[in-house]
């Protein structure tokens, strides 16, 4: 993107690969991370919520919205990238097939092409794991 940096988060449901939500920040604060977190909290309160040591999750704003919610909090070893490996895999997806595909001329343009292909991943996109299934059948179907 000729503008610079976009930082994606995004809560994914282990269970069912469904991502639950997500948000696009041109820093790394911790601002856009809760308001991912609040919007899947919107969803239903998970036991446990996992994620790696970066600084916006390590912050007391974060754990403490984690706490106040009591909701355990798991985090990964640090350069341990095996721990969070849903996660991981949902990046390689995202990069692949959808931001090294395309030429983000602005944010706007990042956001809007991002919001089709969570859609996308959530709704049509197969799992080998979910038995060729997509995110969304196993997510709102387990219920």
């Amino acid at each position: 993107m000729p503008q610079g940096f976009l930082y994606l988060v995004a809560v994914m449901d282990w269970f069912s690969r469904y991502v639950l939500s997500w948000q696009v920040s041109n820093t790394l604060d911790v601002h856009f991370c809760l308001e991912a977190l609040d919007a899947a909290l919107q969803q239903g309160q998970p036991v446990i919520f996992n994620s790696d040591q970066g600084s916006q999750f390590t912050s007391c704003a974060f754990t403490g919205r984690l706490e106040q919610q009591g909701i355990a909090i798991s985090q990964d070893g640090r350069g341990r990238a095996f721990d969070n490996i849903f996660v991981e895999r949902l990046w390689r997806s995202v990069k692949y097939e959808e931001v090294y595909l395309k030429d983000y001329a602005t944010a706007a343009h990042a956001i809007e092409s991002l919001e089709a292909y969570f859609q996308f991943y959530n709704h049509q996109r197969l799992h080998q794991a979910l038995d060729y299934r997509p995110p969304a059948t196993v997510h709102f179907g387990s219920r």
